[in-house]
């Protein structure tokens, strides 16, 4: 069967960003999908409670500060501490957790893991939705589902980093996840750890994977590489990614 209704659309603020969620088939705005929606939302909460560096009383603020140890903290900070090591080791030190701060000391700045491993561990509550598509946004980077292989792809526009008013491509997506690393909407805030700079030669990369966690992380470690970036991404396994340059070109590897 053929999905043609419309997907119904939920949409919150938490984690500082924008959470939209879009479903369709047997279950979209009845009990069993706001249910799912809620426990959503409250997982991505309480990932905020525990994750945020801008909350001064997270665990991880507090990890960073020195004050508290990771045996001390909920046992989802040691997961997203092995993710972090493991990017660092596989990105050749471009991406890491611990990053050199403006005076040399290490900063521990989760953000570049946790925001798509939360998405991932969240949309459980969505794939225990019988017979329901769906396709959560955190941010912009989205996890998809669709059981039916004949029905429509989810469609996934990736914005223009040089004109965000334009859309440098849409992605067609059945099941699986798409993440864009980028400094349009929120300024120079990432760095290549190797050197505590931001990275330059780059516009903006998007990956398209399994699973949202890697996605993300390889999206940011790979914009880390800068003019590397697509040489970087060629090197890693069932990954299909798009870069844009800063002079507008772009490069597409499958």
């Amino acid at each position: 069967m053929i999905i043609t209704k419309p997907p119904t659309r939920h949409v919150e603020h938490v984690m500082g960003m924008p959470i939209s969620l879009a479903l369709r088939g047997r279950h979209t705005d009845d009990t069993a999908a706001r249910s799912a929606w809620a426990a959503v939302l409250d997982e991505l909460r309480e990932v905020d409670r525990v994750f945020s560096t801008y909350r001064a009383d997270s665990f991880v603020s507090r990890l960073g500060r020195g004050e508290i140890t990771v045996t001390d903290c909920p046992p989802e900070v040691a997961e997203v501490l092995a993710l972090g090591d493991r990017a660092d080791r596989e990105s050749g030190g471009a991406f890491r957790v611990w990053r050199p701060g403006m005076d040399g000391e290490p900063v521990l700045d989760t953000d570049g893991v946790v925001k798509g491993w939360a998405a991932e561990r969240a949309a459980v509550h969505l794939r225990a939705l019988p017979a329901t598509d769906f396709c959560l946004s955190a941010g912009g980077d989205l996890v998809c589902r669709t059981l039916d292989p004949d029905a429509d792809p989810w469609r996934i526009g990736v914005e223009h980093p040089i004109d965000p008013t334009r859309l440098v491509a849409v992605i067609p997506v059945h099941s699986g996840a798409v993440a864009t690393s980028g400094t349009t909407h929120r300024g120079a805030h990432l760095v290549d750890a190797r050197t505590g700079l931001p990275p330059y030669g780059v516009a903006s990369v998007t990956v398209i994977a399994d699973s949202l966690t890697w996605a993300d992380i390889d999206a940011t470690a790979a914009y880390a590489h800068g003019p590397a970036a697509a040489d970087w991404l060629r090197t890693r396994p069932d990954r299909d990614a798009l870069v844009v340059w800063p002079d507008g070109t772009t490069t597409v590897i499958q």
